[in-house]
């Protein structure tokens, strides 16, 4: 009698990144509360306002990042995905680009 042999990937190993990735995205989301209620960052509508006025569009999504910093992805009236980073804390864009 012949057995076959099967790859199974490592479920475990799975789960446990996107564990991982859940609790390290908390964390960002934690951090970016906290530094919002000490005034140590701009509120999120003002970086909206900021995105917009320079790449005018429809916000598809933000992103708070280290630095502290935020990604904005807009999807400009010509079809266009640019994203804008700014500083979180005085607005300033730091780089648009197409994505």
């Amino acid at each position: 009698m012949a057995l076959a042999s099967v790859c199974v990937p490592a479920l475990g190993k799975d789960k446990d990144r996107k564990a991982e990735e859940r609790a390290a995205k908390q964390q960002a989301q934690q951090a970016a509360l906290a530094a919002l209620q000490r005034g140590e960052i701009l509120p999120l509508a003002r970086i909206m306002q900021i995105a917009t006025t320079r790449v005018p569009g429809d916000i598809i999504e933000i992103e708070y990042k280290a630095g502290p910093k935020y990604e904005v992805k807009i999807l400009t009236p010509d079809g266009r995905i640019r994203e804008v980073n700014l500083d979180a804390k005085t607005g300033e864009i730091i780089k648009i680009e197409d994505k």
